[in-house]
């Protein structure tokens, strides 16, 4: 795809999605990666066309050695080279001990809003892309989701925002070839230290070869037709709660079931706890409980909830 092609994509994508307003104050995401060095430039072309003020952010996890202190040297170079601001967090190895996804996603997002509210920044731009949407998906499959999880990402969800998600990783690795523009390439993508990369490296090539050639294409628009459906089915969920938040089991049992899960993730959100990691079977579990004729009172604990049954009522807490 030709760069101002890819532009104008990315720009009729944000007006149909209202990602961003003029004279926005936007954190862009930059790990030095192909995906977003293309956000940087497709933002730098905007620039042109927008008052945007942008400021990169760059997280330095230490975890690839000499290749992590060149890409941090490497986005701090753009960033002069273009007159941008830059924020680096460079993270302590105690806090890559434990290495997960989770673990790296949480210290990116959590630095990327520190700078947003102490600059007063208006959002975070990163840099997933249709490729990321397709993989998610089948990780949350694999894991167990209900319509929330297979709806997967959003382009945006609060103060963040995706230009990207409607562009594949062919499109924007053939955008930087052709605006002959150099990233960082992390080869641990190639390997199968996680459960994405084994799913992009491996069971994507094996749908696209075996079953599907257009599996891609096919799983991201489930995604946006299922994001769809969960808004609907969540918004009746919600008029429901108001009218429940006694959360009385007899009535809660008397819904659809499609509706007593939203109430009961509705239930745990107004709470303040995280839904992040409740999955759907949590969820069966918490009203296979509810349905029990074993005893009116019970008290259970999964995921850092404590639920305590009463009677006919239920109240949810931390554990």
């Amino acid at each position: 795809m030709q760069m101002k092609n890819l532009v104008k994509k990315i720009q009729d994508t944000a007006h149909q999605q209202n990602l961003w307003k003029k004279n926005s104050k936007i954190i862009l995401g930059v790990s030095g990666g192909p995906d977003s060095i293309c956000l940087l430039h497709v933002f730098l072309q905007l620039q042109k066309k927008y008052p945007l003020e942008l400021i990169v952010a760059h997280v330095n996890y230490g975890l690839r050695g000499k290749d992590s202190e060149a890409d941090e040297k490497f986005v701090r170079a753009l960033a002069v080279k273009n007159n941008i601001a830059i924020e680096v967090l460079q993270v302590a190895k105690e806090n890559t001990l434990k290495v997960s996804e989770n673990s790296l996603r949480e210290i990116r997002y959590n630095f990327f809003e520190k700078i947003r509210t102490e600059k007063k920044i208006d959002l975070i731009a990163v840099a997933h892309n249709s490729d990321d949407q397709v993989e998610t998906f089948l990780m949350r499959i694999l894991r167990g989701a209900g319509l929330q999880g297979l709806s997967a990402i959003k382009f945006s969800n609060g103060k963040i925002i995706r230009p990207l998600l409607g562009i594949s990783r062919k499109e924007i690795l053939e955008f930087l070839r052709n605006g002959n523009l150099t990233y960082r390439t992390d080869k641990t993508n190639a390997g199968s230290l996680f459960l994405r990369n084994k799913i992009r490296n491996k069971l994507i090539p094996q749908l696209e070869k075996n079953y599907n050639p257009s599996i891609r294409k096919t799983i991201f628009d489930a995604t946006v037709s299922i994001a769809q459906d969960y808004d609907y089915i969540n918004e009746v969920a919600k008029k429901v709660y108001q009218k429940n938040k006694d959360l009385s089991v007899s009535k809660l049992l008397a819904l659809h079931p499609a509706i007593q899960r939203r109430v009961l993730l509705q239930a745990i959100a107004e709470k303040k706890l995280d839904t992040q990691n409740i999955e759907l079977s949590h969820i069966e579990e918490i009203l296979k409980a509810l349905k029990s004729t074993k005893g009116k009172n019970q008290t259970f604990s999964l995921q850092g909830l404590k639920m305590t049954r009463k009677g006919d009522k239920v109240t949810i807490s931390y554990n």
